[in-house]
């Protein structure tokens, strides 16, 4: 009981921080809260040192930023979440209705990556319900292709081909049911593709346990085997699908801004961009509430499912040892990937030719030229140093963090709820207003949320794995925690922990490339990818190529960490050989004999 209200009171103390903190953004930034406030207003206007201290004095600045907390504090507990600074409205009804757009895309969201989700599962279901899982070749190419896709480049595409060309679906605005399709087609997609990995990757596990071989022998249908297999392994998923379910609330920014929907992720970023605290502050303390209910209906739900067996330590373990993949997908992949950036490097990527503007793939440009009359195929090549590199980079930090902390989940569990309310765009802006502009702000921004569900999945899957058989019987035969946590439960967590990091390395370029397209990532005339992405989207429809040549790299680095990903298995423990006794032994069969008939 003690530690859980410790945990509470972590979590108040790193909430409050957060807004807090967002509080202090102006003052942070070193920016005058009134001229951001009058551009906001009047773009046109002169801010005139009138004009300016008539704002000040209007929004109460001159008191600084303890006085204007205190305030919005003192009214928040009264109900009243103040007025915007922008519009002059109350801010409470505002940030309410653009949270029930939110959870309504969001929802929508959601059941497409449940459906993505079984899809990607389908071959690993029906043959483990057929029992023939043992020779079951891993790919997972198609959903890593899915899962590496841009949400805000497969929102263009669907509002541009579908909603534009062929008139299916609207795709621009919010106006009834029919206007979430095609956004909840962007978000949902990626978001069950991954989901989709993690569930497959405990399938085997889940079909290999007692009751499944029981349920089989006594002659129950497959398909009931498959839901229970599919019961048994969502527990361990059920704190990223919480994840999940708040990044896209909040997180849904470009997708938002691409369709004009006025969920609460656009919201916070224009509320962040002109400074308007009260609005800010009510949009990211929606997202914290969201996140803590999300991280209780997951523990809720996962002791539903789980059962007794969690707490009595009966479960079975779901990481059993197995043989390495096959080699030669991640080979093939990487080596298309290693030709093209090698073929890019040695090409200018600055080279303009007018000239040249927009042409198709050819002998001479494969990749085509963009807007400028600039070799595609020399951008994305230069871009891969920058891209490949810093998203490794940040992967590795993110996954060292990840498992640390997912060691400790009841300090981890609140930073983790946290930090994932916080937008990557939003994070970028406090990071900008921490740290300063520069190259490296988009990889810091990137790092500071990207270790939470790596951390989440550690501390879940270490969870299930103490409530085990064998470390229960371990335990009991006097073994420590170091000598568990060293010899059982990391070699058992690790390997899906490492694939889960892999897994995510396309989303971190992805995350790159995002802020890149938002404008607040890497500068022109940079060649990074995300960069590639936001500069060559006006042009899709007159000239595809422009964004499909960085979005198929961006697939084709989805798929090689996919399937490199599925050959990091727990090893096999070799077997010791038996010692030899040193004390007297039974005698044999033969001797036995010998021994009977000389003493008749």
């Amino acid at each position: 009981m003690r530690q859980r209200v410790a945990t509470a009171v972590w979590r108040v103390v790193l909430a409050a921080g957060l807004v807090c903190g967002i509080g202090l953004l102006p003052w942070l930034t070193r920016t005058d809260p009134a001229h951001t406030v009058l551009k906001a207003r009047a773009a046109d206007r002169d801010p005139t040192p009138e004009v300016l201290a008539g704002i000040r004095e209007q929004l109460g600045l001159d008191g600084g930023p303890s006085h204007l907390l205190g305030r919005w504090l003192g009214g928040l507990a009264r109900g009243d979440a103040g007025q915007s600074w922008i519009s002059g409205n109350d801010v409470l009804p505002d940030v309410l209705q653009a949270l029930g757009a939110s959870l309504l895309l969001m929802t929508v969201a959601l059941v497409i990556a449940a459906l993505t989700a079984t899809a990607v599962c389908a071959r690993t279901l029906r043959l483990g319900a057929r029992r023939r899982l043992d020779g079951r070749r891993r790919g997972g190419t198609g959903s890593a292709v899915v899962a590496a896709l841009p949400e805000f480049l497969v929102a263009s595409v669907l509002a541009t081909v579908v909603g534009v060309q062929l008139g299916w679906l609207p795709a621009l605005g919010w106006y009834g049911p029919q206007w979430t399709v095609l956004p909840a087609l962007a978000l949902g997609l990626p978001a069950g593709a991954v989901l989709g990995r993690l569930l497959d990757d405990l399938l085997p596990g889940a079909f290999g346990e007692p009751w499944a071989l029981a349920a089989d022998a006594r002659g129950l249908p497959g398909r009931r085997i498959a839901r229970q297999a599919v019961r048994r392994c969502v527990p361990a998923l059920l704190p990223n699908l919480g994840l999940f379910v708040v990044g896209l609330t909040g997180g849904a920014v470009a997708v938002e801004q691409v369709f004009d929907i006025p969920g609460l992720g656009r919201t916070t970023l224009q509320a962040a961009l002109a400074q308007d605290l009260p609005v800010l502050q009510a949009g990211t303390l929606a997202l914290l509430l969201l996140a803590a209910l999300a991280t209780l209906a997951t523990r809720v739900t996962g002791r539903l499912l789980t059962g007794p067996a969690l707490r009595d330590g009966a479960l079975s373990s779901l990481h059993r040892p197995a043989p390495p993949a096959r080699a030669l997908l991640p080979l093939l992949h990487g080596g298309v990937l290693l030709a093209v950036v090698a073929c890019g490097l040695a090409r200018d990527p600055l080279a303009l030719d007018t000239g040249q503007r927009l042409q198709p793939p050819s002998t001479a440009h494969p990749f085509g030229t963009d807007a400028l009359g600039r070799d595609l195929l020399a951008r994305v090549g230069h871009g891969a140093l920058d891209t490949l590199l810093l998203a490794s980079a940040i992967t590795a930090v993110a996954l060292l963090t990840g498992v640390l902390l997912g060691l400790v989940p009841r300090v981890s569990a609140p930073l983790v709820d946290t930090v994932n309310a916080v937008p990557p765009v939003l994070a970028a802006l406090l990071v900008t207003a921490v740290a300063g502009s520069g190259a490296a702000t988009p990889a810091l921004a990137v790092g500071v949320v990207a270790w939470a569900p790596l951390a989440t999945h550690t501390a879940s899957l270490l969870r299930q794995e103490r409530a085990t058989l064998h470390i229960t019987a371990t335990r009991g035969l006097g073994a420590g925690r170091r000598y568990l946590l060293r010899r059982e439960l990391l070699p058992a967590v690790l390997p899906p922990v490492v694939r889960h990091a892999l897994l995510r390395l396309p989303g971190v370029a992805l995350a790159l490339a995002s802020l890149g397209f938002l404008g607040l990532g890497a500068q022109p005339p940079s060649p990074e990818w995300g960069l590639l992405l936001a500069e060559n989207q006006p042009y899709a429809e007159r000239a595809p190529w422009a964004v499909l040549a960085p979005a198929a790299v961006l697939a084709l680095l989805g798929a090689l960490a996919v399937t490199a990903a599925g050959g990091l298995r727990r090893p096999r423990r070799r077997s010791r050989p038996a010692r030899p006794a040193t004390g007297p032994q039974p005698p044999t069969t033969a001797a036995a004999e010998k021994e009977l008939a000389a003493a008749r």
